[in-house]
């Protein structure tokens, strides 16, 4: 169940390959943040976001998962989450590697209640 976070809806209009960098992330009550890194990797894609000053300049890994639709027009990515709930993730650690199996298992404890099937 946990892999289906890992991998980005197919309602939500990624294509693979396409570069996310620079844009814009939408929570579902504001901008959160840029993309300043992602993954397409089956089974484990994500999202790394600079918050900026929002939240002190913390970092945080969005599951592909999360997205709920990417406008490449606007360059705006829109998640199924709430600022809350973004800024009480647990903090990317840039010395860990994004596609670490236990931090993987740590986020999906903390987004997996949160996501609507």
């Amino acid at each position: 169940m946990s892999d289906s976070l890992w991998g980005y809806q197919p309602s939500s209009g990624h294509t693979a390959g396409a570069d996310l960098i620079g844009y814009s992330v939408e929570a579902t009550d504001g901008s959160i943040g840029k993309v300043d890194k992602h993954s397409d990797e089956v089974g484990s894609a994500y999202l790394l976001v600079d918050t900026g000053v929002w939240i002190f300049g913390k970092d945080v890994l969005l599951p592909a998962g999360t997205v709920k639709r990417i406008d490449a027009a606007d360059r705006k990515i829109y998640v199924d989450l709430t600022k809350e709930q973004v800024r009480d993730s647990p903090e990317f650690d840039r010395h860990r590697q994004a596609d670490d199996p236990g931090y993987h298992e740590q986020l999906s404890a903390h987004y997996l209640p949160f996501r609507i099937m």
